[in-house]
């Protein structure tokens, strides 16, 4: 039986990091919206994804500052890991921050919360559980899903994602990680750090997504703390076996093939196996095509607007396949607010969105890598400068001056795109976000007053060894020459 149809402002479908945005903003404005979720409030990342990631990072830190204190003269030795009180403090956090996204909190701010799956039933019609919403607008924030590939045996072995990873209550003894991106390498130096063996397998290289410099120190990292990484090998089998006995826990067994073409194989058996493979978009039940909404595999289509191709329906975040960022979606929910609710022509840009991988060395980055500026602006000859840590006073204080920031530049100081790989380096990447996205150019930077001693001061170095070759040229030395001619 079909319940009365509702028509609010409108309609948002996910209650993830986007949707609560869009949800809250326009409540909070004024409009009536109606927010639907058929699973937990708050989405991927408060219950799967950046909270308890980093929560586990932290411990896994705290593990390896113990660790390496007797380089500072404190001997503290090998850290008792208690693996259930490290996932009690995971599950704690993502408790401390539940309320904020619940239901309850919502309704008290005049939000209509419907716990339902939501499927299109026109082009201006959401059906939900007995509901029908006839929206002004809509917004489609469904998120994503782990992409679980199809390799013989896998379906019927006891895999992990990070949808199911936080669960575990019992230390993995050997985790074995397909994947060696953002994911499995956050993950897989954490549970290295909390004692666990591990190995990543990666067809390609490991961060083959970011710029070469700055993934080569993290991979340093990763190999100088035990992390087995396999690089240039596919799973192409998953086997396990049953806990057999006392002393004999359950085991998984992997076939890899080598991609070099020499046709090598080998296996590798562990305890837990994690698929890191990457997300893709929610689609599934959405019945897209009933509101003539055009959606690929990779995700719904839209444009710089956010604007499906039914132009009454918005879709932001993971759904449309572009930049899985928590920062992105929220990003995209400011954009669909002021145009949804105040008519202004708001655009995304996603050459200022920057990234960040969390492991130990971070990576941060925003706008083009060298790569990609030399094959855009190969008629301009950009220019890369570095600045590494080493030469930063505050991190040879605290005993860690591995990596770098590193700007790519037009040769007139526009910045076309920055990085920092280097503990902290999400916390120091700001500034050049900024830097690209109000166009200040390397000049205005290389003058910033920066607190001494902070790690801030390698952006500003980096800045100033632009314009190095100009400052101490032998046409400006001849100047300073005549100048002091002149008296």
């Amino acid at each position: 039986m079909r319940g009365p149809t509702l028509t609010p402002d409108l309609c948002v479908i996910g209650a993830g990091s986007g949707g609560l945005s869009v949800a809250a903003g326009a409540a909070r404005l004024g409009a009536s919206v109606v927010l639907i979720e058929k699973g937990e409030m708050g989405g991927d990342c408060l219950n799967a994804g950046c909270v308890p990631s980093k929560s586990l990072l932290a411990a896994a830190r705290a593990a390896q500052d113990i660790r390496e204190a007797g380089r500072f003269g404190v001997h503290a030795g090998e850290p008792a890991v208690d693996f259930a009180a490290v996932m009690d403090h995971v599950r704690g956090v993502i408790d401390g921050i539940t309320p904020m996204d619940s239901q309850a909190r919502f309704e008290s701010l005049g939000v209509t919360v419907l716990r339902e799956e939501a499927r299109f039933g026109d082009p201006h019609t959401v059906l939900a559980g007995a509901h029908r919403v006839r929206a002004r607008r809509f917004v489609v924030a469904a998120g994503s899903r782990p992409h679980v590939p199809t390799i013989p045996g896998l379906a019927d072995s006891p895999y992990l994602t990070n949808e199911t990873v936080f669960a575990l209550r019992e230390r993995p003894t050997h985790l074995m990680i397909l994947g060696g991106g953002p994911i499995g390498c956050e993950l897989g130096q954490a549970f290295r750090r909390l004692g666990s063996r591990v190995t990543i397998l990666e067809v390609d290289r490991v961060l083959g997504g970011d710029d070469p410099d700055m993934a080569a120190v993290v991979r340093t990292r990763l190999i100088a703390e035990g992390v087995d990484l396999r690089e240039g090998w596919r799973a192409t089998s998953v086997e396990t076996r049953p806990d057999d006995g006392p002393g004999r826990g359950a085991e998984t067994r992997l076939g890899l093939t080598a991609i070099d073409g020499a046709g090598g194989v080998d296996t590798l058996t562990g305890s837990h196996l994690l698929v890191a493979l990457g997300r893709r978009a929610a689609l599934k039940g959405l019945k897209l095509a009933s509101a003539d909404i055009i959606a690929t595999p990779q995700g719904i289509r839209v444009d710089d607007r956010l604007r499906t191709t039914n132009r009454r329906v918005f879709a932001i975040g993971d759904v449309t396949g572009g930049p899985m960022f928590t920062h992105m979606a929220s990003h995209g929910a400011s954009v669909v607010v002021r145009q949804a609710l105040f008519r202004l022509p708001a655009r995304v840009d996603l050459g200022v969105v920057p990234h960040v991988t969390y492991t130990d060395p971070e990576l941060a980055w925003v706008g083009l890598t060298e790569t990609q500026a030399l094959a855009r602006h190969h008629d301009r000859s950009p220019r890369v400068v570095r600045w590494t840590f080493a030469e930063n006073d505050r991190a040879r204080c605290e005993r860690r001056s591995e990596g770098m920031v590193k700007v790519v530049a037009t040769p007139r100081g526009r910045v076309l795109g920055a990085g920092v790989v280097g503990r902290d380096a999400g916390e120091l990447i700001q500034p050049w976000v900024m830097a690209i996205r109000h166009r200040i150019r390397l000049g205005a930077l290389a003058t910033m007053i920066a607190p001494y001693p902070t790690r801030t001061e390698a952006s500003k170095r980096a800045a100033g060894a632009f314009h190095e070759p100009a400052l101490f040229s032998e046409r400006t030395r001849r100047l300073v020459r005549l100048l002091s001619w002149l008296g």
